[in-house]
């Protein structure tokens, strides 16, 4: 996640730069598949039906407790969806009481007043409500007539409730019109927080990797964010600006600062290589319905282990996977454009699973990039071997992924 919100604070109010050390990794657990909405791009392939095998209350306490020893500082409840699951309060209760930082990931559909009240009795410290675009085109891609109007109902309710709400949008060619507009909502419904997500090829999302956005459209996304973002900041509003899933958002960002505040430009870049760019494997991890483990929410097609056999701490560590023993290495050793690229530090090599999906190597250069060979230095399409493979070894596909 690229907190562009944070960097630009630094062009006001810098502050001194240190390493990327959290105490563990943040965790995105699907604790339910069901959901009550079958959206085109989800990684999940979730539908509005049960899926057995999933973690009972009990086994969901005993993984928490494993990975509050682990020094895991944060938790993202999803699914699926999150409130379809029966203990999903008594979940999010216990986290709280753990003091876990607790979010929850909803597509707000099914808040009415008496689930916020329960959501505000939770004390949740994060609801992230996903929309696609206003109105009707969110209702395409959710494929429920007045879904909209729902979900933006969800959004008012939790604000009535003083929590704090942030904005999902995962901007693709089908929607990218949209951006705007979303951005008005934000200021006019008072949302705290805006996450752009870009596509990722998983679940659905893989099926209609066509319409991710081109290279040349991500940029002027990319700009608008920015402008806004900057407004924000002048203004002297508290809310959050975020990216997701395109690490090359850092560096665009630096070449933002070297042609608006060029004196700012060296700071940046420490702060943003003190960062590093994607943690896949290492600062996020994820944990699937079923309990299988992922180095992200977007690996549903690749299992590390199951926290039903063992606990989380140890497959996490292990690095006898040839997967996460290159998610670990520093610096990960990536091919193509992406081994040669002078920002390398920065980006960290962006999201390996992009280049898994479309060449079977996670350590592919990243087809996403939608930097210019010569912004990174590179002869036009010539890249640098990777340095050494890591075979691919298929696993177990997830049930009905």
């Amino acid at each position: 996640m690229f907190r562009l919100s944070q960097y630009m604070q630094e062009l006001v109010r810098p502050t001194p730069v240190s390493d990327r050390k959290p105490p563990g990794p943040v965790v995105i657990w699907n604790l339910i598949r069901r959901c009550n909405l079958n959206c085109v791009h989800c990684y999940s392939l979730s539908t509005d039906v049960d899926f057995p095998g999933e973690l009972s209350t009990d086994e969901a306490f005993g993984v928490m407790d494993d990975l509050k020893r682990y020094r895991v500082p944060v938790l993202i409840l999803s699914g699926g969806e999150p409130l379809l699951r029966r203990d999903i309060f008594e979940i999010s209760a216990r986290a709280k009481a753990m003091r876990f930082y607790v979010g929850l990931s909803t597509n707000g559909a099914l808040i009415d007043q008496a689930t916020a009240d329960r959501i505000a009795g939770v004390g949740y410290d994060y609801v992230g409500i996903s929309l696609d675009g206003i109105g009707a085109v969110h209702d395409r891609f959710r494929r429920e007539v007045g879904c909209f109007e729902k979900s933006l109902q969800g959004i008012r309710l939790c604000r009535a409730h003083g929590i704090k709400v942030g904005l999902r949008f995962t901007v693709t060619e089908r929607n990218v019109e949209s951006l705007d507009a979303m951005l008005d909502l934000m200021e006019r419904e008072r949302v705290d927080k805006f996450y752009l997500s870009h596509l990722v090829y998983a679940g659905r999302g893989n099926r209609h990797r066509g319409d991710d956005a081109y290279h040349r459209t991500t940029r002027d996304v990319m700009d608008r964010l920015f402008a806004r973002c900057w407004e924000h900041v002048e203004a002297g509003r508290h809310t959050e600006f975020v990216t997701g899933n395109n690490d090359a958002d850092g560096v665009y960002f630096l070449f933002w600062v070297e042609k608006h505040f060029p004196h700012m430009a060296d700071h940046i870049r420490a702060k943003l290589e003190a960062w590093g760019g994607n943690s896949s494997g290492v600062n996020v991890a994820n944990i699937d319905n079923l309990g299988n483990v992922h180095p992200d929410t977007f690996w549903w097609h690749y299992n590390l282990g199951n926290v039903k056999e063992r606990p989380f701490s140890q497959i996490w560590d292990d690095v006898s996977d040839p997967i996460m023993a290159g998610l670990k290495q520093k610096p990960r050793r990536i091919g193509g454009r992406c081994g040669a690229c002078r920002h390398f530090k920065v980006c960290g090599g962006n999201t390996r699973v992009r280049a898994m999906q479309l060449t079977g190597d996670a350590f592919a250069e990243d087809p996403a990039c939608y930097l210019s060979d010569e912004e990174i230095g590179v002869a036009q399409g010539a890249g640098a071997p990777r340095l050494e493979v890591t075979p691919y070894r298929k696993r177990a596909h997830v049930a009905a992924g």
